[in-house]
């Protein structure tokens, strides 16, 4: 996609304006713009985002991050131009179409499709559509590039070629768009224009240009007034327009009509009623009614159901019945009879039904104050005289349970007071019992019954168990003591120096079966030399060489031309008439050496030099043999000394033997002298 050209400034003004600017912030300028090329590096190369990134600062790795996913994008979007350009079609075999690159490869394939649709119909190339900026941008460049090649027959491109390979120094045909500043939606949000003189930036319908003259915003016409919304209607602003809510809803019986208007529903008239089919549906402002077909007789009315209930007549007509008698209804109609005297509460008639007498509430078998305590009759009424712990209600003309414990919160028991029938009684929480007053609470010694498995702490309420050493309370029942497993610790490990055996209560320190010894600290383990305490088994004739866990057995001989000078040295013999004797080493010495793997390296192991320095001495430090593995390595420390190290790492106990050469350059002549050294490389703790 081509950009918009930017607007030329004037020299001066550029230089003015940059100077200070640059000055000040070029350093972080260079480093973003380091940062934002790593980002498109990594989406180049690796098509991935979310690999770590190594910078240490916060901003640069917001800038890696936005430049990788900025330019992914514009990878994919290429790889969707590319498709739509190739197969006219935007579907990509053994793709996932729910994955973020299939969604920008499809939105690109389908924008370019478009543009070049438009260019086939001889639609303009400038898409109005809100779309999104990128896809406008697409659409216009598909279109003008279908321009272009549509400006050519078949025959012309025939032309074109042979004349190309005629002359290959030919120009290129001037692209008729581009001096279009427009061309690609140029510096405008939505809509651009081109006069020749200068570009004019425009907004769709309901947006409006911002004081930038490039950028557009929404026109909120219900802010402005804008709307042709009507009373009791609201106005809802949306992106490019705006809509009319009405502040009520219609109701039931009701439905809106496109004119935000309510209209009543015909439930009769669309079928959506309930009537029985011995009903007449009839439609009413809101709702609808069901009447009945059929007519009741006189006395009685038909429900809603169509069925017929009789009239009570002397609740529905006024006064039907003279004065001193009572109306009692009838089926369909109803009858009046004489009124007899009304006695009040305590009182009946008596037997003639002439007059009211008192009644004896408190006779027998009635208990009306409850068992146990004393009615006394009255006249139309009775009293109680309730027992201790016991009430009169005047409301239920019972004797009622005196709740002490909520009448007396906190007053009566120590902890824990629950009523009983006419009284109450005390008790305690756990780990409490009753005292013998029986309302305080003493605490209770839970250890004498012993409940933990080792040790126990008596608290107030409570008990606390505790282990001894090595030992360690169970999660699970908070009493039972398990063994603490010292080897599994996460110091464990560096406990005992060697092996760590778990015991009850506490732990045990091991060593290797043979050629070592546990150190009276027991933890550590010593080396056993076997040579000074005697239990090696070499022979009279070899030398015991003590090493980490074990000894060696050593023994040599002078090879030939060479004689043994000390215990580990042999000297070369005077050499008559012998031409290859000179050549030969002037002393061979035997050294041993020895260290575990795990030793630290690089480490110097062995120096070599002349025992008496000449001045003007030079000397040149060689392996010759047995490191093909290339373990060592020489080193030059002054001009008559090196020295041997170790460069790499044993990785498991062997036994090496390494010849090392040393060339002494002394008054113009070369004397040679070798070093045998025995390495017995034993295995760490």
């Amino acid at each position: 996609m081509e950009r918009a050209a930017p607007r030329r400034v004037p020299l001066p003004l550029l230089l003015l304006g940059g100077l200070a600017l640059l000055a000040a912030r070029v350093a972080a300028d260079t480093l973003m713009e380091a940062c934002c090329a790593d980002g498109h590096r990594m989406a180049t190369q690796h098509r991935d985002c979310l690999l770590p990134y190594t910078s240490e600062s916060k901003e640069c790795r917001m800038v890696q991050e936005q430049c990788c996913h900025s330019q992914l994008e514009e990878l994919h979007c290429a790889m969707g131009i590319n498709l739509a350009n190739e197969q006219d079609s935007c579907a990509t075999p053994h793709s996932d179409n729910t994955s973020l690159e299939a969604t920008f490869v499809k939105r690109c394939c389908h924008c370019c499709l478009l543009g070049r649709a438009a260019q086939a119909q001889g639609q303009s190339c400038e898409y109005t559509l809100m779309v999104g900026y990128q896809c406008g941008l697409v659409f216009r460049a598909c279109c003008v590039k279908g321009q272009e090649t549509a400006d050519f027959a078949p025959s012309d491109i025939r032309d074109i070629q042979e004349a190309a390979k005629i002359s290959e120094i030919e120009e290129e045909q001037e692209d008729p768009y581009l001096n279009d500043r427009c061309r690609g939606g140029g510096p405008c949000k939505q809509q651009c224009r081109d006069t020749g003189e200068e570009v004019v930036c425009s907004c769709f319908v309901g947006y409006q240009l911002l004081p930038d003259g490039v950028s557009c915003e929404d026109i909120n016409e219900c802010v402005m007034g804008n709307h042709n919304c009507r009373l009791g209607e609201s106005c809802v602003n949306t992106v490019g327009s705006f809509r009319c809510q009405r502040d009520s809803s219609c109701g039931t019986g009701y439905e809106l009509t496109e004119d935000n208007d309510c209209k009543d529903i015909d439930e009769c008239q669309s079928g959506i009623h309930n009537c029985l089919p011995d009903f007449i549906c009839q439609n009413t402002l809101g709702s609808f009614r069901c009447r009945p077909q059929l007519q009741c007789k006189s006395g009685f009315i038909q429900d809603a159901l169509g069925n017929c209930i009789d009239i009570n007549e002397c609740l529905s007509i006024s006064a039907p019945c003279p004065v001193g008698q009572t109306c009692i209804n009838t089926e369909g109609s109803y009858t009046c009879q004489k009124n007899v005297p009304n006695c009040g509460r305590g009182y009946h008639l008596n037997e003639e039904g002439t007059r009211c007498v008192d009644v004896d509430e408190c006779a027998a078998p009635s208990e009306p104050c409850g068992p146990g305590h004393l009615c006394v009759n009255a006249p139309g009424s009775f009293r109680c005289e309730c027992k201790a712990g016991y009430y009169f209600d005047g409301i239920s003309r019972t004797c009622v349970d005196i709740n002490e414990c909520r009448r007396y919160p906190g007053r009566l028991c120590g902890h824990k007071c629950e009523n009983t029938p006419g009284s109450y009684f005390c008790s305690c929480t756990v780990g409490f019992r009753l005292s013998a007053d029986g309302r305080s609470c003493e605490d209770v010694n839970e250890c004498s019954s012993s409940p933990c498995s080792q040790e126990c702490a008596n608290v107030y309420g409570s008990y606390q168990c505790y282990c001894r050493r090595g030992y360690q309370l169970s999660d699970v029942d908070g009493v039972t003591c398990e063994d603490i497993d010292e080897c599994a610790l996460p110091t464990g490990g560096h406990i005992c120096s060697y092996r760590c055996i778990n015991i009850p209560g506490s732990f045990q320190c091991s060593c290797p079966s043979s050629g070592y010894r546990l150190a009276p600290n027991g933890r550590n383990c010593q080396d056993i030399d076997e040579c000074v305490t005697g239990i090696h088994n070499c022979s009279i004739n070899e030398t015991c060489f003590n090493i980490q866990g074990g000894f060696r057995c050593l023994a040599f001989e002078c090879p030939k031309n060479y004689r043994r000078s000390a215990d580990t040295r042999c000297e070369r013999l005077p050499c008559h008439e012998n031409q290859e004797c000179p050549k030969l080493p002037l002393r061979i010495t035997y050294y041993h050496l020895s260290f575990p793997t795990n030793i630290q390296v690089p480490a110097v192991i062995f120096r070599m030099g002349p025992s008496n320095a000449v001045p003007g001495d030079s000397m040149q430090l060689a392996i010759t043999g047995g490191n093909e593995e290339g373990f060592f390595t020489t080193q030059k420390v002054s001009h008559h000394s090196g020295v041997v190290a170790l460069t790499k790492p044993v990785p498991e106990p062997r036994d090496l033997l390494l010849t090392v050469k040393m060339d002494l350059y002394r008054h113009g002549t070369v004397s040679s002298f070798v070093a045998k050294l025995f390495i017995f490389v034993s295995a760490e703790l």
